[in-house]
């Protein structure tokens, strides 16, 4: 369940984004599983409909949804491989940083600052 909270200082898109993204990775929605409509998302979240819009469109220019006109937004199994990507990202940053002369606990450090 996508859940908005208006006093956070991350805008209410990428809120929902975030969360979208998040339960795709996790498998909570799995490849062809269809999102609800811009609109119903919208009313059940009282926000905007271009706010959900935006969230919408951020997941599909991740590859993670594609939007196929009136038949919905679904997730792609391109969503499968979203933890594949990260590993591969972290395996470079690894390299990297062996490279540099970067030792583990620096390393380390320096993701959970970019993680903010």
């Amino acid at each position: 369940m996508i859940s908005v909270d208006s006093s956070s200082p991350v805008p209410p898109f990428e809120q929902v984004r975030a969360q979208l993204a998040a339960d795709i990775a996790n498998g909570e929605l799995v490849a062809g599983s269809k999102l609800p409509p811009v609109r119903r998302m919208a009313d059940d979240l009282g926000l905007a409909v271009n706010t959900v819009a935006r969230a919408y469109r951020e997941l599909e220019a991740a590859g993670l949804v594609e939007t196929r006109g009136r038949n919905g937004t679904v997730v792609t199994s391109a969503g499968d491989k979203s933890r594949e990507r990260l590993r591969t990202a972290a395996e470079r940053f690894a390299a990297v940083a062996h490279d540099l002369g970067v030792g583990t606990d620096e390393a380390l450090r320096i993701v959970r600052s970019a993680l903010g």
